[in-house]
C-alpha cells in the first residue's frame, strides 16, 4: 500500500478502570488525557504521541453516540500482550524501579539480535514487557 501510518492507541479492558490508571499512573509515571474520565474510560498519555486506552470490560460493548457521530460497539476479555520500548542502558534501572513497587518480573528473554525483554503482570494479569533495542529488525 504505501500510504504512511503509525499506532496511535493500544487498548486494554480491565475489571477496574481507576485502579488500573493509578497503577499505570505509578509504574510508568504517565497521566490521563481525559482527567474528568469516568469508570468506563481512560486515556493515557504515553511519550511519543500514543495513547494507551483503559477500557472498562463489559463497559463499550453498545455503540456510543456523540454529536459528532458514533463509536461502534468493542470489548475484549482474558489477559493481553504489549510492549514499551526502553534503552538498554536504562534496563538495570526498571528493574529496580519495578522491585521497588513490588511487581514482580515473571521473565527476562535475551534475543539474538541482542535485545532484552522483562515481563511483568498489571493488575488485570496482562503481560507487559519492557523491549531494549534488538529484539525486532525494526527496534
Amino acid at each position: 500500500m504505501g500510504l504512511p501510518f503509525r499506532l496511535l492507541e493500544t487498548a486494554i479492558h480491565v475489571t477496574d478502570v481507576r485502579a488500573s490508571r493509578d497503577w499505570y499512573a505509578r509504574v510508568f509515571g504517565i497521566e490521563p488525557l481525559n482527567p474528568n474520565h469516568d469508570d468506563r474510560l481512560c486515556a493515557m498519555s504515553i511519550p511519543g504521541a500514543q495513547v494507551l486506552l483503559i477500557f472498562k470490560r463489559g463497559g463499550s460493548t453498545q455503540t456510543l453516540t456523540f454529536p459528532g457521530g458514533t463509536i461502534p460497539p468493542h470489548d475484549a476479555h482474558g489477559t493481553t500482550h504489549f510492549a514499551f520500548a526502553i534503552a538498554e542502558a536504562d534496563l538495570a534501572s526498571w528493574r529496580t524501579h519495578l522491585a521497588s513497587l513490588n511487581i514482580a518480573v515473571e521473565s527476562e528473554m535475551k534475543w539474538d539480535r541482542g535485545g532484552t525483554s522483562l515481563y511483568f503482570r498489571d493488575p488485570d494479569q496482562h503481560l507487559l514487557e519492557l523491549v531494549t533495542p534488538g529484539v525486532w529488525p525494526t527496534y
